[in-house]
């Protein structure tokens, strides 16, 4: 038994050190990136924010490293030293004090002094200064002094409030401003904070921030039906001075679902394979893998994922939409036909929308039904008469060929009828590809993706995500791990109304 547990701690150990090893030699390829000269092939907008990524990943990698080494002195690291915040900002003093200043031996303390430490917040459009005052007191009989603990924080012994954190992560994951264009908003507002730090800041936050996103991930994987869509994103290659296709891959719970909730995942390509790591497939038995519907598009790479057990629902909207193609484009009659049914469809689905799943379900299998079936019979007519290969034989078969998915929401209330619900919650990462021009790394990638779930899985709650983001930054560093679900979009509630 001893033996089993040593061995056990010594495989800890040897996986621990592989991690670490893993990490310091991605920092030193960080360094030496940002550190080394950089190619003339970048203008001066590329150049900023290559190098607000490589800061933010440095930040991120430390972060990591350190949480894996709590207890390693950092030998001879030089810490910058922090300029003193400006006067002119406004100041809001929070005392802390002993909850106790009787001495144990009976004796009143007497105050002796205090410590004061200065953060930064930001409310929209305003820098303020946050005092934090720890009084010191004394007994005079023991000799012995006590103090307020220092507060934790999402950033040991940072300068900013987790306000100011908030800020940041909303404009830049939300509102798509890069950290040069955040760093001359706050100029303007009153205080220059440096790129470089803002990156560090936001790596530093991605890293805590993390586990609230593996438990979203959790959540999502729960559910018995999910969307699933990918959208391409530029990565840039360092040391290249060139780009090249990523993916942004996006999962999310049904309009149906109580439960709302969006995680992205960003990989390096559109690879299958990437689908099938997220919904941990093919499992095994310790750990099976996903096994709900998912509702996508055509797209190939989701198909080993139904020869897994996960079961296809396809997308009306991406039918209908290559025979309107067809009427907009050339005026076709089939085309329009076409639409006709599918008016009706989406008819029915419209008054639905709200009703319950049984209810759903009935009026689909009473009034959709028949439509459904009446277009799949034309469509069949239809094909025979037309010659393969033209552009209304491929609209026609993609319908014929996928038929199965595409009417499985027929008998199934739970079944959304196409994939626009994913698809909204893409577009406005697509809308944001104009104001990030790349992502730098696969890490700022992933980074990007995880803040982003959290964000737009707030949004679609109801909730403002700055808000959100305030108080989950805030209550994060003491929040027992065991909880965490606590913390969720779906399931937040502010501490005023707990």
């Amino acid at each position: 038994m001893r033996d089993e547990l040593l061995q056990r701690r010594e495989r800890e150990a040897a996986f621990k050190q592989a991690v670490i090893d893993k990490l310091t030699h991605e920092n030193a390829i960080l360094k030496r990136l940002k550190f080394a000269a950089q190619s003339e092939a970048f203008n001066a907008g590329q150049k900023s924010l290559l190098e607000e990524t490589l800061d933010a990943d440095l930040a991120a990698v430390a972060a990591e490293i350190e949480a894996l080494e709590p207890g390693k002195p950092q030998g001879d690291k030089q810490q910058p030293k922090r300029q003193p915040l400006p006067p002119h900002l406004p100041r809001r003093e929070i005392r802390h004090e002993p909850q106790d200043t009787t001495c144990g031996c009976g004796q009143p303390m007497q105050r002796i002094g205090e410590d004061v430490a200065e953060k930064l917040d930001y409310q929209p459009g305003t820098f303020t200064v946050e005092r934090h005052i720890r009084g010191k007191w004394a007994c005079r009989c023991c000799e012995k002094i006590t103090q307020a603990p220092v507060a934790p924080h999402v950033i040991d012994k940072g300068l900013p409030t987790a306000g100011l954190l908030a800020q940041v992560l909303v404009a830049k994951y939300l509102d798509h401003l890069p950290l040069y264009r955040q760093e001359a908003i706050f100029q303007r507002a009153g205080h220059l904070i440096a790129r470089s730090t803002l990156a560090q800041w936001v790596g530093e936050c991605g890293v805590q921030l993390q586990p609230l996103v593996d438990a979203l991930a959790a959540e999502l994987l729960r559910q018995p039906v999910l969307h699933a869509d990918e959208t391409p994103v530029a990565m840039l290659k360092p040391g290249h001075g060139k780009t090249h296709r990523a993916y942004l891959w996006s999962y999310c719970t049904t309009s149906f679902n109580p439960i709302k909730a969006v995680v992205f995942d960003f990989a390096d390509s559109r690879g299958g394979q990437h689908v099938r790591d997220f919904l941990g497939l093919p499992g095994t038995q310790d750990k099976p893998g996903w096994q709900g519907q998912l509702v996508t598009d055509d797209f190939s790479g989701y198909k080993a994922c139904f020869e897994l057990g996960v079961t296809e629902v396809g997308c009306m909207a991406h039918a209908r939409r290559r025979l309107h193609e067809l009427w907009a484009s050339h005026g076709s009659t089939i085309g329009e036909q076409a639409l006709k049914f599918f008016i009706q469809l989406y008819e029915v689905e419209r008054e639905v929308a709200e009703a319950d799943s049984d209810a759903r379900r009935e009026a689909r299998r009473r009034r959709s039904r028949p439509v459904a079936d009446a277009l799949h019979h034309w469509m069949g007519q239809q094909r025979q008469k037309i010659p393969d290969g033209s552009a209304t034989a491929k609209a026609i078969d993609y319908s014929l060929k996928r038929w199965q998915a595409l009417a499985r929401f027929l008998d199934d209330g739970e079944l959304p009828i196409d994939n626009n619900w994913v698809e909204n919650q893409i577009r406005p990462i697509a809308l944001g590809r104009q104001n990030w021009l790349f992502a730098g790394s696969l890490r700022a990638g992933k980074r990007a993706a995880a803040v982003m779930s959290l964000i737009h899985s707030a949004r679609i709650n109801g909730l403002d995500p700055y808000t959100y983001m305030r108080d989950v930054l805030e209550r994060l560093p003491l929040h027992p791990a065991s909880r965490i679900d606590e913390l969720l979009p779906h399931r937040w509630r502010p501490i005023a109304s707990a």
